[in-house]
């Protein structure tokens, strides 16, 4: 065992008790103290006294709690005031939320440093709502010689009139249970760092790090958690995530080169009457995207490896189309397709659309979801196994032990995010390489692509079909309710439909069905009595969905009324509106992918934002993109800002994300680019990093990494 991989209960200070409030946090080995970074630095050039704060200006102010006091006579109208000073003057510091709760955090000879806008209160400068962090309580001032033990408050503290930078790390409520602080942290790494500095390897070639101008490893550490200065950190910062990314991005190369080099596939090499006829039959010209689109995957398919590509599209782009033509050129190669979506109702809404544009060319279509008969379901399923199915619709059932296909030979995963990876992998295992084709309309960022699927080839629908108009989107106040309906009303006169949707949360699911349940019954009754209403949501039976779906679908339903079952897939040329209550409760993609369902017809269509309590400022943000746009691209930058680019995805795709410990995908991108290029011309150079040069490489991703994402492999 190497020294970095010693158990932290064996550092100094630590022991057994303390060291199981580390296990919790993920600090197991004194490696993994050595990479966990501090959250925040307090820089002594920018700390300010309190005589010098000036209105307007965002400042660190260091000081002793000389006064604690709640005021307000209600609970809830409760607030808190901290009196802090330092040996120039008073600062008052009032959070006017959670006062009962934060009034616990403090006691009268804390030290803090505190960070927020200046206002001033008559003479008196105040901060509002400030960050701060406790540098020492009243109890254990002067330890660690962070705090001289008398006369702090009234005299500079130590730490700071040293020049350094003062790192500030993260301490879970285990850890402070446990009497950890970050404090504790700091002391136990100044002596850990001594120890281990001998046992910091390098882990990138001399030519990597002289071509890119990076710090070397050893030194990047040292500066990450005791920073000489502003620039050191900075280049030490821009050295551990450059490497983060590099291996995450070598990862990525490694498979693609493996499926690009190695895995073979069926070469489909002709197009013939399947696709021909299909294209003949076209009612419209292709957009520029889908020719560009339909060429990459035909070149993909007849390459002679396996195809991986994701096609990323916005709300209403074409990519059905892109997916049926795909198929098309599998079929005139004799091949078998099989199109898995997430939902039964999408799969149906599929499964109509492609029996409707194939079954006159004589394709031969089925359906596979998971509440059919069993004397149906067999005959399927024999169908499927004799190739006389030629193109399989489904759910997650196609993946079942019992489904056989005779020659599968293109996969199509609509709506891809939503599975997970084995379940795609299980798929893919129907046959010997199948092309894979993702679709997703749910356009990513492009940081996040780079990460999340930097192994895939990405190809981007970026142009809207001619006819379609973009969706005039309103937001609207409650109060308002009834002149949106009055609109709604007018629509439906001009023979056009609309949905009327509302939110369904986790946390709250039967309170909020309920609530969708009884505004259902009152539209029905009292508002649009005039024409039928149909309701759909998860918890109907499968029939009762596709009952309801067909009545919107054929326009004897004019409203239909549903959760958020109807974000994908349904499509209706002819709805014209849609009213989404309590939009404030939605995020941005799921706003964009409802507003989605309308503005599929020639005919000029209309979101109304409905909502309802007092908005927070990201709610305010969320709808006032929406708004503002209805580019898809640019609502998921928005959306990245918003929620941060780890929480995109959900959890089956963030975790190459949520494992990075020092790269922010948000603000590092131009990193992120530079160590892509670097690990794909590596593994270019060197697919298989046996080059004695590369060793440094290669052992180090078989340390950290082979085992971390197990899916790739350096031979």
């Amino acid at each position: 065992m190497t020294f970095l991989q010693t158990d932290i209960k064996f550092l100094k200070g630590v022991g057994p008790q303390r060291a199981e409030a580390l296990y919790r946090a993920g600090i197991r080995t004194f490696e993994d103290f050595l990479t966990t970074f501090p959250r925040r630095y307090l820089d002594r050039t920018v700390i300010k006294s309190i005589a010098a704060l000036r209105e307007g200006e965002t400042a660190t102010v260091v000081g002793e709690v000389k006064q604690i006091r709640l005021e307000g006579t209600s609970f809830k109208n409760k607030r808190l005031v901290v009196s802090l000073a330092d040996k120039t003057g008073r600062l008052e510091l009032t959070w006017f939320q959670g006062a009962q709760y934060l009034v616990k955090a403090f006691r009268e000879g804390d030290a803090l440093a505190v960070y927020g806008k200046v206002g001033f209160f008559g003479t008196r400068p105040q901060l509002l709502h400030p960050e701060f962090d406790k540098l020492a309580d009243a109890d254990s001032a002067g330890e660690d010689g962070d705090v001289p033990p008398s006369d702090y408050g009234t005299s500079d503290y130590e730490m700071f009139n040293t020049g350094k930078i003062i790192a500030l790390y993260t301490v879970t409520d285990a850890m402070k249970k446990a009497g950890i602080t970050t404090k504790s942290l700091r002391r136990w790494m100044r002596v850990f760092f001594t120890q281990a500095a001998p046992h910091i390897a390098e882990n990138l070639p001399p030519a990597i790090i002289n071509e890119y101008g990076l710090l070397g490893l050893r030194e990047a550490y040292r500066e990450a958690h005791f920073p000489s200065s502003p620039d050191a950190l900075a280049k030490a910062k821009e050295r551990l995530k450059w490497t983060e990314l590099f291996y995450i991005q070598l990862l990525f190369a490694l498979r693609k080169n493996e499926t690009e080099t190695t895995v073979r596939a069926a070469s489909f090499e002709k197009v013939g009457d399947y696709t021909n006829k299909v294209y003949a039959a076209l009612p419209y010209e292709m957009t520029g995207a889908q020719k560009r689109v339909v060429k990459e995957i035909r070149n993909d398919m007849r390459s002679g490896f396996q195809m991986n590509r994701l096609l990323q599209g916005d709300v209403g782009s074409g990519k059905t189309l892109v997916a049926i033509f795909s198929m098309m050129i599998a079929l005139d190669n004799d091949a078998q397709c099989a199109f898995m979506a997430p939902t039964e109702i999408l799969a149906t809404q599929h499964y109509i659309t492609l029996k409707k544009s194939l079954e006159p060319h004589g394709v031969k279509i089925e359906l596979l979801v998971g509440k059919q008969r069993k004397k149906l379901r067999e005959e399927i399923l024999e169908r499927i196994a004799s190739g006389e199915a030629q193109i399989v619709v489904g759910t997650h059932a196609i993946i079942e032990e019992k489904v056989g296909f005779k020659n599968l030979g293109l996969v199509v995963i609509d709506e891809q995010h939503r599975f997970g990876v084995m379940q795609r992998k299980a798929l893919q295992d129907k046959a010997l390489n199948p092309h894979v084709l993702l679709m997703t309309a749910t356009p990513i960022p492009r940081t996040l692509t780079m990460t999340l699927y930097g192994d895939l080839n990405v190809s981007i629908m970026d142009e809207m079909p001619k006819n379609r108009k973009p969706i005039i989107t309103y937001l609207r106040h409650e109060s308002e309710r009834e002149q949106v309906f009055e609109f709604v009303k007018a629509e439906i006169r001009k023979g056009r439909q609309a949905y009327i949707v509302y939110p369904l949360v986790e946390e709250s699911e039967k309170v909020d069905l309920a609530a969708a349940t009884e505004s259902y019954e009152y539209l029905k009754e009292k508002v649009f009595d005039e024409c039928r209403v149909e309701l759909i949501h998860g918890k109907l039976f499968p029939y009762e969905k596709e009952a309801a779906m067909e009545s919107f679908r054929t326009g004897k339903a004019r409203i239909l009324v549903g959760t958020t079952v109807i974000e994908v897939g349904v499509d209706v040329p002819n709805a014209s509106v849609i009213v989404i209550e309590h939009a404030e409760r939605f995020g941005l993609a799921q706003l964009h992918q409802l507003r989605g369902r309308v503005g599929r017809g020639s005919e000029q269509s209309y979101c109304f934002l409905v909502y309802s309590h007092k908005l927070t400022a990201d709610a305010k943000e969320r709808l006032a993109a929406m708004e503002a746009t209805t580019d898809g691209f640019k609502i998921a930058d928005i959306d990245a800002k918003l929620r941060g680019a780890g929480n995109i995805m959900g959890t089956e795709q963030s975790g190459v994300v949520s494992d990075l410990k020092i790269a922010d995908l948000n603000t590092d991108q131009p990193i992120l680019e530079t160590a892509r290029v670097a690990a794909f011309d590596l593994i270019a150079k060197d697919a298989h990093l046996r080059l004695p040069e590369h060793r440094v490489v290669r052992d180090y991703y078989l340390k950290h990494f082979r085992d971390r994402f197990g899916l790739a492999d350096v031979g």
